[in-house]
């Protein structure tokens, strides 16, 4: 599949939303636990960060996958050079390359939004996310114990971050 990707518009927001709910429906993927609508995506899009990156993946005329980073933290200047950043795509089209695509995209994106540094928690349990996080020269970090509950169960999380000039 030829994926272009290209960043997100408000018109996106069916599309985003129906690959982030089926990722939380399945339950094992992610920490985030309630779904959201396609208002709230779009409200999402619409009012996401001057800094942040938002892109997505398109194949087939489709959108297949997303990818985001927001400032770490907006109370203070001292972690503007970091961005958290988060990968999603379509559970049916996994390991097609459509992440490296987003990765390749979202790190070039960087540094022209002043970003040196890119940080993640990835469920422990989800080791294909930790791999394909890794190749694309993150580092874990450590591991933040019981982070999440879902479901009345506790979940560990890697803590995961790189430079922005690595390229996997």
């Amino acid at each position: 599949m030829d994926v272009v990707i290209r960043q997100a518009v408000a018109s996106d927001a069916a599309a985003i939303a129906r690959i982030l709910n089926a990722i939380i429906a399945a339950g094992v993927y992610t920490a985030l636990d309630t779904p959201f609508s396609v208002d709230e995506e779009r409200a999402f899009i619409e009012h996401f960060p001057a800094r942040g990156i938002l892109h997505v993946a398109v194949g087939d005329g489709r959108i297949v996958g997303f990818q985001t980073v927001e400032p770490f933290a907006s109370y203070t200047h001292a972690f503007d050079h970091v961005g958290i950043i988060g990968t999603f795509v379509d559970l049916a089209l996994r390991r097609r390359g459509i992440a490296s695509r987003l990765f390749t995209a979202t790190f070039a994106a960087a540094p022209g939004k002043g970003y040196e540094k890119f940080f993640a928690f990835v469920r422990a349990d989800n080791s294909a996310a930790l791999q394909i996080y890794l190749r694309h020269g993150f580092e874990v970090i450590g591991t933040a114990r019981s982070q999440a509950k879902i479901g009345g169960r506790y979940i560990d999380e890697v803590m995961i971050e790189a430079p922005v000039d690595v390229r996997a």
